[in-house]
Protein backbone atom coordinates (compact mmCIF):
# COMPACT_ATOMS: atom_id res chain seq x y z
CA UNK A 1 0.00 0.00 0.00
CA UNK A 2 1.41 3.60 -0.50
CA UNK A 3 0.98 4.92 2.56
CA UNK A 4 2.58 8.77 2.99
CA UNK A 5 2.83 9.90 6.76
CA UNK A 6 3.21 13.68 6.71
CA UNK A 7 5.67 15.07 9.22
CA UNK A 8 5.11 18.89 10.13
CA UNK A 9 7.91 20.83 10.95
CA UNK A 10 8.49 24.55 10.77
CA UNK A 11 12.28 24.49 11.74
CA UNK A 12 15.52 22.23 11.32
CA UNK A 13 15.13 18.84 12.27
CA UNK A 14 16.53 15.81 11.85
CA UNK A 15 14.10 13.31 9.66
CA UNK A 16 13.38 9.57 9.20
CA UNK A 17 15.40 8.02 6.40
CA UNK A 18 12.12 5.84 5.91
CA UNK A 19 10.46 7.06 2.78
CA UNK A 20 7.15 5.99 4.41
CA UNK A 21 7.73 9.46 6.58
CA UNK A 22 7.31 12.79 4.17
CA UNK A 23 8.81 16.31 5.73
CA UNK A 24 6.70 19.12 4.79
CA UNK A 25 7.96 22.75 6.07
CA UNK A 26 4.38 24.45 7.34
CA UNK A 27 3.87 27.77 7.66
CA UNK A 28 6.21 27.97 4.52
CA UNK A 29 4.59 30.81 2.74
CA UNK A 30 7.24 33.49 2.19
CA UNK A 31 9.94 31.89 3.98
CA UNK A 32 13.30 30.25 2.58
CA UNK A 33 13.08 26.52 2.20
CA UNK A 34 14.38 24.55 5.46
CA UNK A 35 15.70 21.84 3.44
CA UNK A 36 15.25 21.35 -0.24
CA UNK A 37 14.27 17.72 -0.12
CA UNK A 38 11.08 18.73 2.03
CA UNK A 39 7.46 19.28 0.67
CA UNK A 40 6.23 22.57 0.96
CA UNK A 41 2.95 23.13 2.50
CA UNK A 42 2.58 26.35 -0.26
CA UNK A 43 2.31 24.12 -3.12
CA UNK A 44 -0.24 23.66 -5.14
CA UNK A 45 -3.61 24.48 -3.63
CA UNK A 46 -2.96 25.17 0.28
CA UNK A 47 -3.57 27.69 3.05
CA UNK A 48 -0.13 27.83 4.22
CA UNK A 49 -0.62 31.70 5.11
CA UNK A 50 -2.84 30.42 8.04
CA UNK A 51 -0.14 28.25 9.92
CA UNK A 52 0.04 30.43 12.76
CA UNK A 53 -3.93 29.54 13.95
CA UNK A 54 -4.40 26.63 11.67
CA UNK A 55 -1.01 24.75 13.32
CA UNK A 56 0.37 21.45 11.36
CA UNK A 57 -3.54 21.45 9.78
CA UNK A 58 -1.80 23.95 7.10
CA UNK A 59 0.10 20.26 6.35
CA UNK A 60 -3.05 18.23 5.92
CA UNK A 61 -4.98 20.16 3.86
CA UNK A 62 -1.89 20.58 1.57
CA UNK A 63 -1.98 16.74 1.80
CA UNK A 64 -5.56 16.37 0.95
CA UNK A 65 -5.49 19.15 -1.89
CA UNK A 66 -2.22 17.89 -3.20
CA UNK A 67 -0.82 14.54 -2.14
CA UNK A 68 -1.70 11.54 -4.03
CA UNK A 69 -1.31 8.33 -2.17
CA UNK A 70 -3.47 5.47 -0.85
CA UNK A 71 -3.23 6.68 2.64
CA UNK A 72 -1.99 9.31 4.68
CA UNK A 73 -0.97 10.26 8.37
CA UNK A 74 0.11 13.14 10.16
CA UNK A 75 2.83 13.32 12.69
CA UNK A 76 4.85 16.31 13.84
CA UNK A 77 8.86 16.67 13.70
CA UNK A 78 9.19 15.46 17.94
CA UNK A 79 6.45 12.89 17.72
CA UNK A 80 5.98 10.10 15.86
CA UNK A 81 4.01 6.78 16.04
CA UNK A 82 5.52 4.21 17.92
CA UNK A 83 5.58 0.77 16.95
CA UNK A 84 2.46 -1.57 18.65
CA UNK A 85 3.54 -3.22 21.71
CA UNK A 86 5.99 -0.07 22.44
CA UNK A 87 7.21 0.22 25.72
CA UNK A 88 8.19 3.49 26.48
CA UNK A 89 10.17 5.81 27.36
CA UNK A 90 11.15 5.53 23.83
CA UNK A 91 13.09 8.38 22.39
CA UNK A 92 15.38 9.39 19.49
CA UNK A 93 15.81 5.70 17.91
CA UNK A 94 14.02 5.58 14.55
CA UNK A 95 13.57 1.89 14.85
CA UNK A 96 10.90 2.14 17.40
CA UNK A 97 8.72 4.61 15.08
CA UNK A 98 5.94 2.44 13.41
CA UNK A 99 6.86 0.80 10.07
CA UNK A 100 5.34 0.45 6.73
CA UNK A 101 4.42 -3.07 7.29
CA UNK A 102 3.29 -2.13 10.90
CA UNK A 103 1.16 0.39 9.35
CA UNK A 104 -0.14 -2.20 6.32
CA UNK A 105 -1.07 -4.64 8.94
CA UNK A 106 -3.05 -2.74 11.52
CA UNK A 107 -5.41 -0.79 8.26
CA UNK A 108 -6.02 -4.18 7.24
CA UNK A 109 -7.76 -4.65 10.68
CA UNK A 110 -8.68 -1.65 11.49
CA UNK A 111 -10.23 1.61 9.73
CA UNK A 112 -7.38 3.82 10.85
CA UNK A 113 -4.58 4.57 13.38
CA UNK A 114 -4.58 6.85 15.88
CA UNK A 115 -1.96 7.36 19.01
CA UNK A 116 -2.80 6.15 22.45
CA UNK A 117 -4.99 8.76 24.45
CA UNK A 118 -4.08 11.39 26.79
CA UNK A 119 -5.41 10.82 30.20
CA UNK A 120 -6.67 14.46 31.94
CA UNK A 121 -7.95 12.38 35.05
CA UNK A 122 -9.25 15.58 37.29
CA UNK A 123 -10.87 17.14 34.09
CA UNK A 124 -13.08 16.76 31.49
CA UNK A 125 -11.97 17.71 27.56
CA UNK A 126 -14.26 20.44 27.82
CA UNK A 127 -13.00 21.89 31.27
CA UNK A 128 -9.70 21.31 30.13
CA UNK A 129 -10.12 23.34 26.98
CA UNK A 130 -11.77 26.26 28.73
CA UNK A 131 -9.34 26.84 31.29
CA UNK A 132 -6.40 26.18 28.78
CA UNK A 133 -7.77 28.59 26.05
CA UNK A 134 -11.49 30.05 25.60
CA UNK A 135 -14.74 28.23 26.04
CA UNK A 136 -16.45 30.19 23.23
CA UNK A 137 -13.97 28.42 21.21
CA UNK A 138 -16.30 25.25 21.66
CA UNK A 139 -19.26 27.03 21.95
CA UNK A 140 -18.48 28.38 18.44
CA UNK A 141 -18.23 24.61 17.02
CA UNK A 142 -20.80 23.27 18.79
CA UNK A 143 -23.52 26.15 16.79
CA UNK A 144 -21.62 25.41 13.82
CA UNK A 145 -22.28 21.57 14.20
CA UNK A 146 -25.99 22.30 15.81
CA UNK A 147 -27.10 23.92 12.31
CA UNK A 148 -25.21 22.01 9.91
CA UNK A 149 -23.95 18.48 11.56
CA UNK A 150 -26.60 17.77 13.79
CA UNK A 151 -26.23 14.19 14.04
CA UNK A 152 -22.83 14.83 15.31
CA UNK A 153 -24.25 16.52 18.24
CA UNK A 154 -23.97 13.53 20.27
CA UNK A 155 -20.69 12.55 19.83
CA UNK A 156 -19.74 16.14 20.11
CA UNK A 157 -21.13 16.20 24.03
CA UNK A 158 -19.42 12.94 24.63
CA UNK A 159 -16.54 14.00 23.74
CA UNK A 160 -16.60 17.24 26.24
CA UNK A 161 -17.39 15.18 28.64
CA UNK A 162 -14.89 12.82 28.50
CA UNK A 163 -11.43 12.37 30.67
CA UNK A 164 -9.28 11.62 28.07
CA UNK A 165 -8.61 11.66 24.18
CA UNK A 166 -6.36 11.20 20.79
CA UNK A 167 -4.75 14.58 20.63
CA UNK A 168 -1.98 16.35 18.18
CA UNK A 169 -4.02 15.96 15.00
CA UNK A 170 -1.98 12.34 14.34
CA UNK A 171 -3.63 9.57 12.74
CA UNK A 172 -3.27 7.45 9.51
CA UNK A 173 -6.26 6.30 7.44
CA UNK A 174 -6.92 5.34 4.05
CA UNK A 175 -7.82 7.59 1.50
CA UNK A 176 -11.76 6.39 1.74
CA UNK A 177 -11.87 8.34 5.09
CA UNK A 178 -9.41 10.45 4.85
CA UNK A 179 -11.08 12.77 2.00
CA UNK A 180 -14.08 13.22 3.37
CA UNK A 181 -12.84 13.77 6.63
CA UNK A 182 -10.77 16.34 5.46
CA UNK A 183 -13.61 18.17 3.83
CA UNK A 184 -16.17 18.10 7.01
CA UNK A 185 -13.07 19.09 9.06
CA UNK A 186 -12.13 21.85 7.24
CA UNK A 187 -15.59 23.31 6.17
CA UNK A 188 -16.17 23.36 9.56
CA UNK A 189 -12.68 25.22 10.77
CA UNK A 190 -13.28 27.73 8.22
CA UNK A 191 -16.74 29.04 9.10
CA UNK A 192 -15.48 29.14 12.89
CA UNK A 193 -12.35 31.33 11.23
CA UNK A 194 -15.40 32.91 10.03
CA UNK A 195 -16.84 33.73 13.42
CA UNK A 196 -14.23 33.41 15.59
CA UNK A 197 -12.83 37.10 17.04
CA UNK A 198 -9.15 36.09 17.65
CA UNK A 199 -7.61 39.70 17.40
CA UNK A 200 -6.94 39.47 21.01
CA UNK A 201 -5.85 36.13 22.00
CA UNK A 202 -2.51 35.24 22.75
CA UNK A 203 -0.37 33.72 20.55
CA UNK A 204 -0.71 30.07 22.18
CA UNK A 205 -4.53 30.94 21.52
CA UNK A 206 -4.21 31.95 18.27
CA UNK A 207 -3.52 28.03 17.41
CA UNK A 208 -7.21 27.77 17.85
CA UNK A 209 -7.97 25.83 14.56
CA UNK A 210 -5.33 22.97 15.39
CA UNK A 211 -6.70 22.73 19.11
CA UNK A 212 -10.20 22.90 17.68
CA UNK A 213 -9.10 19.64 15.13
CA UNK A 214 -7.69 17.72 17.89
CA UNK A 215 -11.08 17.63 19.13
CA UNK A 216 -13.30 17.31 16.26
CA UNK A 217 -11.40 13.71 14.96
CA UNK A 218 -12.69 11.89 17.90
CA UNK A 219 -16.05 13.21 17.37
CA UNK A 220 -15.63 12.32 13.73
CA UNK A 221 -14.53 8.77 14.63
CA UNK A 222 -17.08 8.10 16.98
CA UNK A 223 -20.09 9.50 15.11
CA UNK A 224 -18.72 7.26 11.89
CA UNK A 225 -18.57 4.04 14.34
CA UNK A 226 -14.87 3.87 13.06
CA UNK A 227 -12.76 1.00 14.76
CA UNK A 228 -8.95 2.14 15.59
CA UNK A 229 -5.71 0.90 16.45
CA UNK A 230 -3.81 3.07 19.33
CA UNK A 231 -0.12 3.10 18.92
CA UNK A 232 2.35 4.84 21.75
CA UNK A 233 3.76 8.51 20.67
CA UNK A 234 7.25 8.47 20.44
CA UNK A 235 9.09 11.73 21.31
CA UNK A 236 11.84 12.65 20.49
CA UNK A 237 12.69 15.20 23.09
CA UNK A 238 12.14 15.38 26.85
CA UNK A 239 8.66 16.14 28.11
CA UNK A 240 8.48 18.49 31.14
CA UNK A 241 6.00 17.06 32.98
CA UNK A 242 6.61 19.00 36.31
CA UNK A 243 6.41 22.71 33.81
CA UNK A 244 3.38 21.58 32.23
CA UNK A 245 1.62 20.68 35.32
CA UNK A 246 2.64 23.46 36.90
CA UNK A 247 1.03 25.45 34.14
CA UNK A 248 -1.91 23.38 34.42
CA UNK A 249 -2.74 24.62 38.00
CA UNK A 250 -2.10 28.08 37.08
CA UNK A 251 -4.98 28.37 34.06
CA UNK A 252 -7.35 26.37 35.72
CA UNK A 253 -7.02 28.94 39.33
CA UNK A 254 -7.34 31.55 36.49
CA UNK A 255 -10.46 29.94 35.14
CA UNK A 256 -12.20 29.61 38.67
CA UNK A 257 -11.07 33.33 39.58
CA UNK A 258 -12.57 33.99 36.11
CA UNK A 259 -15.85 32.21 37.13
CA UNK A 260 -16.29 33.93 40.87
CA UNK A 261 -15.91 37.53 39.26
CA UNK A 262 -19.08 37.09 36.95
Amino acid sequence: MDIRILVAAHKPYPMPEDPLYLPVQVGAAGKPPIDPAWARDDAGENISEKNVSFCELTGLYWAWKNLDAEAAGLCHYRRYPGRPGLRLPARGEEKRFLTREDAERLLSKYDLILPKKRHYWIETRESQYAHAHHAEDLRCVEGILAERYPEYLPAWKHMLSTRSGHICNMFVMPRRLFDPYCAWLFEILFEAERRLDISGYSAQDRRVFGFLGERLLDVWVEKNGLTFAETPVVNLEKQRWLHKGAAFLRRKLRGKAREQAL
